[in-house]
């Protein structure tokens, strides 16, 4: 990432971490400029929203006040589809602003299918990927 960065003229520097140190940092907010983070976080997209969007987060280091006001609305909403429809506007506005920029994406064989005698996906209880490549066997003709 680092060259790709220098290659457009993005000066930036690799400062490797301890993980305890990382997290404590980045949780009391001392990191700057650029930093690369990644979660494995459970929880719905509310959850996610209040610890990695709306103000106050854990790691939020700037909110905008719509998507604040729209969290909290949701947040004492009682109607499920309406609560629903405010999350997916959430989600919207957080792609919209480009609050976050992926710059990673993990890519997995997982099998899954009609082709499939048998999908590999939960073999291995909460385990999200499919069994090994090896494993997944076709329907037979």
């Amino acid at each position: 990432m680092i060259s790709y960065l220098k290659a457009v003229g993005i000066r930036a520097q690799l400062r490797p971490l301890e993980r305890a140190a990382f997290f404590a940092q980045w949780r009391e907010k001392k990191l700057r400029n650029i930093v690369q983070g990644a979660s494995g976080a459970f929880g719905n997209a509310a959850t996610r929203i209040e610890a990695f969007v709306a103000a106050g987060g854990a790691y939020v280091y700037g909110s905008y006040a719509d998507i604040d006001g729209l969290f909290g609305e949701q947040a004492i909403e009682m109607d499920r589809k309406k609560r629903e429809a405010t999350l997916h506007r959430l989600q919207q506005l957080i792609h919209e602003k480009a609050m976050v920029a992926p710059i990673w994406e993990l890519a997995f064989i997982n099998g899954h299918g009609p082709r499939l005698a048998e999908s590999g996906l939960m073999l291995i209880p909460m385990h999200a990927y499919s069994s090994p490549y090896e494993d997944v066997r076709l329907k037979g003709k």
